[in-house]
């Protein structure tokens, strides 16, 4: 995961691919679809209107990038993305405004044509970036439609494609797919062969069925209580990002800066992921450093967070492009966790009781709770995320590729971070405010993170297979002590080599 300016853009001859202006036309005199916005797409919009009535543009697209190795040909590429296109049936489907409601509208798949520009010759990388930028913000804008572009840079070894979407018909597992799934499209229609493949379940259906399934609670329902009492500890707001920012609360929205970096290698990836396995796996180690390193660095003696989940429950969603994703609260006391075990226990409990609450809209919890936490930043709250990625079809092909999922780093006063997973071992990414205070935690952030989880990684499993070679009959294996900030990182009583020392302020 990366932003445009970090993802190898190389000069070439730019080509792009749009709806068709008379499948546009064709789209602005249909009638409402029945099938309702979800909530998610509803919240997008809606916040990224009121943004824009303040005065700001706020482009929040995201996309894809990767290479088709050789000499391209476009016609089969068109046909490929084409294709592509029709398989998933929120790309021809948008939301218009009637009074104060959005409602939908759909264009038949026969409707569906691609329009090809010749852009012309780039020569320089940094002005070819600087284009791409500038076009997507305006051909995927949420409050636009379509909201979709497909570009491809060629040259005579290689072909780089790049696509941006609104972020109401995409999440980060739909984008890691594109670049298999057009490979295939491609490699069939250069052999004049179709592909047999089953049509991609529709997200514009799993909209409407989970609209209906969240019209049917009200504010007595448990998981509104939950909410409820989760916003009120959290002082009547949604969670921030539990480090000083330098943020002025009486100032404007913030530009955002971008980090991005691998945290450790596939070895030490998978061995801390082998030590957390028996509380539910990187995740549960994820935030149960995160909690950790937020008592050391703030003082605070409950880590309360927001946890993003797929919402892709049943099988049919899987290959289906759209926004599935929802979120949960949690609370870990870290004052009470003298230990990383005793964090990943917290968490896995966590994680199990509140997981469910992620299939109901938070848009909709938010309604029923008669609060207005209509935001003027485009990011709802901050965010600690964790993704699996290997399993995904070409994930292993990712790096000869070029393969990238991109986001846009504008403005907002919140930290979103993801932690990924790849064959070649952990990757950290995130997007904060623009502060040289937030700057600096941030930097303090990872490194803590990176040494607990290399301390884990190179100590934890040998110190858990000595405990329980000393006594079988344990119930659960010796715990991994969390040093305090400034000591050195260790599980056994010997400083993993390779570790750096880091503390957080306070």
């Amino acid at each position: 995961m990366t932003d445009i300016q970090r993802c190898e853009i190389r000069p070439g001859r730019l080509v792009e691919w749009t709806l068709h202006p008379t499948a546009v036309e064709a789209a602005s005199g249909l009638p409402d679809d029945a099938r309702p916005p979800a909530y998610v797409q509803e919240a997008h919009v809606r916040t990224a209107r009121a943004v824009r009535q303040g005065g700001l543009f706020v482009p929040t697209w995201l996309g894809t990038a990767f290479d088709v190795p050789g000499r391209v040909d476009l016609g089969v590429l068109e046909g490929a993305l084409r294709d592509w296109t029709l398989r998933h049936e929120t790309l021809r489907s948008g939301l218009r405004w009637v009074g104060d409601e959005l409602r939908r509208f759909t264009l038949d798949a026969d409707r569906v044509v691609l329009h090809r520009e010749d852009i012309g010759d780039f020569p320089d990388a940094a002005t070819l970036t600087r284009y791409l930028q500038d076009r997507f913000d305006l051909a995927a804008d949420a409050l636009a439609w379509p909201n979709f572009i497909f570009t491809a840079v060629v040259r005579d070894d290689s072909t780089s494609v790049y696509m941006a979407f609104d972020h109401t018909n995409v999440d980060a597992y739909s984008i890691q797919r594109i670049a298999a799934e057009i490979h295939e499209l491609y490699a069939a229609g250069l052999d004049g062969r179709a592909l047999d493949r089953a049509p991609a379940a529709s997200y514009v259906d799993f909209c409407a069925t989970e609209r209906g399934s969240a019209d049917q609670i009200d504010d007595t329902h448990a998981i509104v209580a939950r909410w409820r009492e989760f916003i009120n500890r959290c002082d009547g707001k949604l969670p921030n990002f539990p480090v000083d920012l330098g943020l002025d609360p009486e100032g404007p929205l913030p530009t955002q800066k971008f980090m991005c970096e691998m945290l450790v290698d596939a070895s030490d990836a998978a061995a801390f992921e082998a030590y957390c396995r028996p509380y539910g796996g990187s995740l549960t180690g994820i935030l149960a450093a995160t909690a950790l390193i937020v008592g050391e660095g703030s003082g605070q003696h409950v880590y309360r967070t927001v946890v993003p989940f797929h919402t892709r429950a049943h099988s049919q969603w899987a290959d289906s492009v759209g926004w599935y994703v929802g979120g949960a609260p949690i609370e870990i006391p870290v004052a009470r966790a003298p230990d990383f075990d005793s964090a990943l226990e917290m968490v896995r409990a966590e994680l199990r009781e509140s997981r469910p609450l992620s299939r109901m809209p938070i848009a909709r919890v938010l309604q029923l709770l008669g609060s207005d936490f209509r935001p003027t930043s485009p990011d709802l709250y901050s965010i600690v995320s964790f993704v699996d990625t290997r399993g995904i079809p070409g994930a292993e092909r990712w790096q000869d590729l070029r393969a990238y999922a991109l986001l846009r780093v504008s403005y907002g006063d919140q930290v979103c971070a993801w932690i990924t997973r790849l064959h070649e071992g952990l990757q950290f990414a995130s997007r904060y405010p623009d502060t040289g205070v937030a700057a600096k935690n941030m930097r303090l952030y990872v490194e803590r993170l990176r040494e607990l989880i290399v301390s884990v990684a190179r100590e934890g499993v040998a110190a858990r297979a000595t405990a329980v070679a000393d006594d079988m009959s344990r119930s659960r294996p010796g715990p991994v002590r969390i040093p305090q900030p400034g000591e050195p990182l260790t599980t056994s009583g010997n400083h993993a080599k390779g570790d750096t020392r880091a503390t957080l302020p306070g």
